[in-house]
């Protein structure tokens, strides 16, 4: 009777209805990836979760207004392309000698047909100007429509668009009318369960219909935040739907492991599993357990810190990683907020093997090795005072300023000026 039924189910997949894949884009389906975060999601991040097993992964939200007017350039010490801008800094035209900004890096070789770029947009005409700028070098375009945060939501954004469906349904078309035919890759969008079944289902419905080859449904409403258990009550239903679309349905929100997804895989009946939380933790949840399952915290440590020296990572954002993956009762985690190279990363950790590297890269970021910070930086003696090191403070030569140099007029100055004084813009 078992070979029977498989059979059956065999017969009743090979009749199922699928959106096609554009030759350029990827199928979600059967596929455990990396979600889109925030900080946690920028390159060294994804090259790790790949190392360790996912099947595809979602690079951080990308603002559209941010990718415009970008310059794409490829970087020969680093083997990445690079889109970067001058940042304004409060001007309407950029100072010519200010240094360029990164605004999104990918590895072209070993992110190939694996990375999905998210999109944070609320306007279809500059979701579809941001996107050009990026569908060439993606697997994909993602829409966010679930992230919850402010700083998504404030412009219309993220989560803000599952109250305005028109507006994500047009987002949606315009990417699938000019960007699928252009760049032949798939658009899709990330989702968050609405308050009811019935509210999700008319929302899904309108979304499956407007061209894209998947939706990820994050199973918490906007208010829930990520301590809060996720709610799978919809999420047969919503697959149904996308099933009936031929529209690919992945599942986010407590997912841990890639056993764990399978099985959820198979519960639910969607079609592929994101992992979040549990992988900016340890990537290494990609492993299956008959392939290793999860590693301990210093080898995956270990080999996050290879790939972020290996495309000369910024190195807060390394550190920011870094107090993620170590456990917080190691003492090792106490000790690496002090760290301000990595350098001296690689000394606390007892990376030996890595500290010629760790030192090229300091050198090539501009920072000092030994864990002075940034180099060419002026010491800020007040504050040296502050922290207690009132000795260093004191002992730092100063010249003192005349009252004319600290913008205060002598009384000789005041009766030789014999010339009217203009006026002074006060900053305010």
């Amino acid at each position: 009777m078992s070979w029977f039924r498989r059979a059956i189910r065999s017969i009743m997949a090979s009749d199922l209805k699928k959106v096609p894949i554009p030759r350029n884009g990827v199928d979600y389906r059967g596929k455990i990836v990396l979600a889109p975060m925030v900080r946690s999601g920028e390159l060294p991040s994804r090259l790790t979760a790949l190392h360790y097993g996912a099947d595809l992964v979602w690079g951080p939200e990308t603002v559209d207004r941010s990718l415009i007017g970008t310059t794409r350039r490829f970087n020969p010490e680093t083997k990445t392309i690079d889109w970067t801008r001058k940042p304004s800094q409060g001007a309407k035209t950029p100072p010519a000698d200010v240094k360029d900004s990164l605004i999104y890096r990918i590895h072209p070789e070993k992110e190939r047909r694996k990375l999905i770029f998210q999109i944070g947009t609320s306007n279809p005409d500059l979701a579809v100007q941001a996107a050009r700028l990026v569908a060439g070098d993606v697997a994909g375009i993602d829409v966010n429509a679930g992230c919850p945060k402010p700083f998504s939501t404030h412009d219309g954004m993220g989560a803000a668009l599952l109250r305005t469906p028109e507006k994500l349904c047009s987002i949606l078309e315009a990417l699938v009318q000019n960007i699928v035919p252009e760049f032949e890759i798939g658009i899709s969008v990330k989702i968050r369960i609405l308050e009811t079944a019935e509210e999700t289902e008319t929302l899904v419905r309108r979304l499956v219909a407007t061209g894209i080859t998947g939706l990820t449904v994050h199973c918490r409403t906007t208010p829930m935040r990520p301590r809060e258990r996720a709610i799978r009550g919809q999420l047969r239903m919503i697959a149904n739907v996308c099933r009936e679309a031929g529209v690919a349905c992945l599942m986010n929100g407590d997912v841990e492991t890639r056993d764990q997804a399978l099985e959820l895989i198979q519960e639910y009946g969607v079609d592929g599993a994101m992992i979040a939380t549990a992988a900016e933790k340890n990537p290494s949840c990609f492993q299956s357990k008959a392939d290793g399952g999860l590693l301990a915290w210093d080898k995956v440590v270990e080999q996050y810190i290879c790939y972020a020296m290996e495309v000369e990572n910024k190195f807060g954002n390394t550190k920011f990683l870094l107090c993620q993956l170590i456990p917080g009762k190691q003492p090792a985690y106490r000790h690496i907020s002090g760290c301000k190279s990595y350098t001296k990363v690689c000394e606390l950790l007892g990376f030996e093997h890595l500290m010629e590297r760790a030192r090229e890269v300091d050198l090539a970021l501009d920072i000092d090795p030994d864990n002075a910070g940034k180099k060419n930086k002026k010491a800020n003696n007040s504050a040296l005072a502050a922290g207690g090191n009132m000795a260093e403070s004191r002992s730092k030569p100063q010249a003192k300023k005349g009252l004319s140099d600290r913008g205060i007029e002598t009384q000789t100055e005041l009766h030789t000026d014999s010339q009217p004084a203009e006026a002074v813009a006060v900053p305010v």
